[in-house]
C-alpha cells in the first residue's frame, strides 16, 4: 500500500474527526467569534504551501496536492474560517517550518529536493504526534497539524482528489450499502 491509499483510507474512515473537524462543526464563521485578522498571502507563499503539500500528497500515478492547487485553498481556509490565534500559529508555523529546513540543511524549504522535505516532514511529524499526546486544553494547536489537516481537506474535495484519487461517480444510480472491495481499488468519493 503506497502513502496516498493509505491517506485516502485514514481520511474516509476517520472523515470530519481527522480532517478539519473545526470546519465541519462549527463552519467558517469568524464573524461569530473574536473578529479575525485577514493577511494577504504572497504569490510566493501560496507556492511554498503547495509545496509542503505536495511533500505530504506527491504525484504518484494521480495528480498530488499541487495539482490541486492546496496551497490556494489553505489560504482561503486560514483566512476565512480560522480564529486570529490559530492563523498567528499557521503564520508563525511557515516561518518556523522554514527555519527548521534551514537548520537541518542549510537552504529554506523550497530550496531543498523532494527527499529533505519528506525527511524534514516526517521529523516535524513526531514532534507533532509528541506535542498532540502532551498537550493540554488551553495549549495552541500544533502548526503542522493545520497544515496536514488543510491538505487532506484540500486535496480530497478537490476534484482531483474526488474524481482521480478515490472513485467517483458523477451521477450514482441506487445506493448500495455493501460494495465489494478488491485489493488495489480506490476508496470511494461519493
Amino acid at each position: 500500500m503506497n502513502r496516498r491509499e493509505a491517506l485516502s483510507r485514514v481520511a474516509l474512515i476517520l472523515g470530519g474527526t481527522v480532517v478539519g473537524a473545526n470546519v465541519f462543526l462549527e463552519g467558517c464563521k469568524p464573524g461569530d467569534k473574536k473578529a479575525a485578522t485577514t493577511r494577504t498571502f504572497s504569490d510566493g507563499d501560496i507556492a511554498y504551501l503547495d509545496e509542503i503539500a505536495e511533500t505530504i500528497i506527491p504525484t504518484t500515478n494521480t495528480p498530488g496536492a499541487k495539482a490541486a492547487k492546496v496551497g490556494a485553498f489553505m489560504t482561503v481556509m486560514v483566512n476565512d474560517c480560522y480564529e486570529e490565534k490559530d492563523q498567528k500559529v499557521f503564520f508563525e508555523g511557515m516561518k518556523l517550518l522554514n527555519e527548521a529546513s534551514d537548520k537541518k540543511f542549510g537552504k529554506s524549504f523550497m530550496d531543498i529536493d523532494a527527499a529533505q522535505r519528506k525527511t524534514l516532514l516526517m521529523e516535524i511529524d513526531t514532534e507533532v504526534k509528541k506535542y498532540m499526546a502532551e498537550k493540554k486544553g488551553e495549549d495552541p494547536k500544533h502548526y503542522f497539524r493545520m497544515m496536514k489537516e488543510l491538505t487532506l481537506l484540500g486535496y480530497f474535495t478537490s476534484e482531483i482528489g474526488a474524481t482521480q484519487a478515490l472513485r467517483y461517480v458523477a451521477v450514482p444510480g441506487k445506493y448500495e450499502g455493501c460494495v465489494p472491495y478488491k485489493k488495489g481499488d480506490r476508496a470511494w468519493a461519493t
